[in-house]
């Protein structure tokens, strides 16, 4: 489906450097299938050295020569984006945007009519090619542009397929997610630290166990009350230790995080 496609890059930040990455391992394309722009001459010399991509100044060259765009710009720079391409877009070109809180709608009032845009929400992990994200079909996308976008990103991860009305609760979730359970490992390391345990031990330990958790979790399909009774014997250490997190409101707490920032992206969306 990539084969003979040329993947074009608005903006050369960490994102697009991870899925360049994920896409020329993945091998779903070659180094010449690709072309990416970016406002810093150091950051196109380093992307260009080191992936072999060919790497441009302005944003009007990527959309000439691109038929699948992908806007990889800060969502405030978006509006410059998108009026710097808009002469060069035309309905067999595939639009993807993964900035954060920028709806379809916007896109589409800045392109030519019936442009095909297809909204994305990768999250941070992507970077370690370990993503997960979220995709949204605008109105004049195809089923062939939504196949596009899976493939492009299950090269830096997992997909899931959602209305565009979700993505903000994507946000919320995954995206903001990673931040969350950084925080969920500290704490969790410094208490083994608190008990006693050199720090780098505490750490290797809390991060490995969410490590082996999350695969336990994904491997074994069961839902994660189940898989927390396997582990939680009667008048054991575990129960204790899911007494105190009650007692403190952990998955109120959790609960609320995710949705507070929901709630900021739907903010950030209409501002």
């Amino acid at each position: 489906m990539l084969a003979g496609r040329t993947i074009g890059f608005i903006g050369a930040g960490n994102m697009a450097e991870a899925l360049v990455r994920g896409l020329l391992e993945a091998k779903l394309v070659s180094p010449e299938q690709l072309i990416a722009c970016d406002i810093l001459e150091a950051r196109r010399q380093q992307i260009r050295e080191r992936y072999g991509v060919r790497t441009v100044g302005e944003g009007r060259e990527v959309a000439a020569n691109a038929s699948i765009i992908i806007l990889a710009v800060k969502p405030q720079d978006m509006e410059a984006a998108l009026k710097g391409i808009a002469a060069s877009i035309n309905q067999t070109k595939t639009i993807i945007s993964i900035a954060a809180g920028i709806p379809i709608s916007f896109c589409a009032q800045h392109l030519p009519a019936k442009t095909r845009i297809i909204r994305v929400m990768p999250n941070a992990p992507a970077l370690v090619l370990a993503g997960v994200a979220g995709i949204a079909k605008g109105e004049h996308a195809t089923a062939e542009d939504l196949q596009i976008a899976e493939m492009i990103f299950s090269a830096i991860g997992t997909t899931v397929m959602v209305e565009e009305k979700h993505l903000d609760a994507v946000t919320g979730l995954s995206g903001s997610g990673p931040a969350y359970v950084f925080l969920f490992i500290g704490a969790l390391g410094d208490g083994g630290v608190k008990m006693g345990l050199p720090q780098d031990v505490a750490r290797l330990l809390a991060a490995q166990t969410v490590l082996g958790a999350t695969k336990m979790l994904l491997e074994s399909g069961r839902n994660p009350a189940e898989l927390v009774d396997i582990i939680a014997s009667p008048g054991g250490t575990t129960i204790a230790g899911l007494h105190a997190l009650e007692s403190g409101g952990f998955r109120g707490t959790l609960m609320n995080a995710v949705e507070a920032a929901t709630i900021r992206s739907r903010e950030l969306g209409h501002r």
